[in-house]
C-alpha cells in the first residue's frame, strides 16, 4: 500500500459525502414535492387535476429517459449559472439534484399510493383539508415505505456522482478514473470499490433499521 492512498481515499471520500448529502437533500424537497402532487392531483386525490397530473408526470419520463451523463452535460450551464462554475462537487450537486429528483418523486408517488384508501376517506368524511390529510395521513401512513424509497434514492445518488467523476465533480468516482485507470493504480482502484460498497451498505442498513423502528413504534402503539 503506498503512502498516498489513505489521504486519496479520505479526500474521494469527503468529496463523495459532500456531493451525497446535498444533493439527498435537494432532491428530496423536489422529489417530495413532486411525488405528493402526482398522488393528490391525479384522478379522486383530494385536489383531483388531471391535466396538470399528465404535465408533471410527462416532464418527469422526460428527465427520467435521458442517461444521467448527458443530463450532467445539458445542466452545466445552470451549474455555472448558479455557483458560478461547472467543475467540482458543489457544481455537481446541481446536476446530482435535479438528475435524482424525478427518480425520487417517482417512488414517493408509489410509497404514498400505498396508504389505504378507507383511511383517506375517513379524515375526508370528518371535513379534514387537503393540506391536513396529506401531512396528517398520507405522508405518516406512508412513512416507513417513503424512509426506504428516499434510502433507494440515496444509494442511487451515490452511484451518480460516480459517473459525475468522470466530468470533474471530484469524489472516489473521480479518484478511480484519474488515478486507479488511468494512472494505473490497482491499488487505489480497489480500494475505491470498497469503500463505495461500505457506504452503500451503511446507507441501506441505516434506512433499513430507521424503517423498522417506525414500524416497531407504530405496533406499540396499536
Amino acid at each position: 500500500m503506498r503512502d498516498d492512498l489513505i489521504d486519496l481515499l479520505w479526500e474521494g471520500l469527503r468529496q463523495t459525502l459532500y456531493m451525497v448529502f446535498w444533493s439527498s437533500l435537494f432532491a428530496l424537497a423536489l422529489g417530495l414535492a413532486l411525488g405528493v402532487t402526482l398522488v393528490v392531483t391525479d384522478k379522486g386525490g383530494v385536489l383531483q387535476a388531471p391535466k396538470l397530473n399528465k404535465l408533471i408526470s410527462l416532464v418527469i419520463n422526460s428527465v427520467r429517459s435521458l442517461p444521467f451523463i448527458i443530463l450532467i452535460v445539458l445542466l452545466l450551464p445552470l451549474a455555472r449559472l448558479v455557483v458560478g462554475t461547472t467543475l467540482g462537487p458543489t457544481a455537481a450537486i446541481v446536476s446530482l439534484s435535479i438528475g435524482a429528483a424525478p427518480f425520487l418523486g417517482r417512488i414517493i408517488e408509489n410509497s404514498l399510493k400505498e396508504v389505504a384508501e378507507g383511511k383517506i376517506e375517513a379524515a375526508k368524511s370528518v371535513g379534514a383539508t387537503p393540506l391536513t390529510i396529506i401531512f396528517r395521513v398520507l405522508i405518516p401512513e406512508a412513512l416507513p415505505a417513503l424512509v426506504r424509497s428516499i434510502t433507494i434514492a440515496i444509494i442511487a445518488i451515490t452511484e451518480f456522482t460516480a459517473v459525475a467523476g468522470a466530468i470533474g465533480a471530484g469524489g472516489l468516482g473521480s479518484l478511480a478514473i484519474r488515478f486507479g485507470y488511468q494512472r494505473f493504480r490497482e491499488d487505489i482502484m480497489i480500494a475505491t470499490v470498497l469503500v463505495i460498497i461500505a457506504l452503500v451498505q451503511a446507507i441501506q442498513w441505516s434506512g433499513d433499521g430507521i424503517a423498522k423502528s417506525i414500524l416497531r413504534r407504530r405496533t406499540k402503539a396499536d
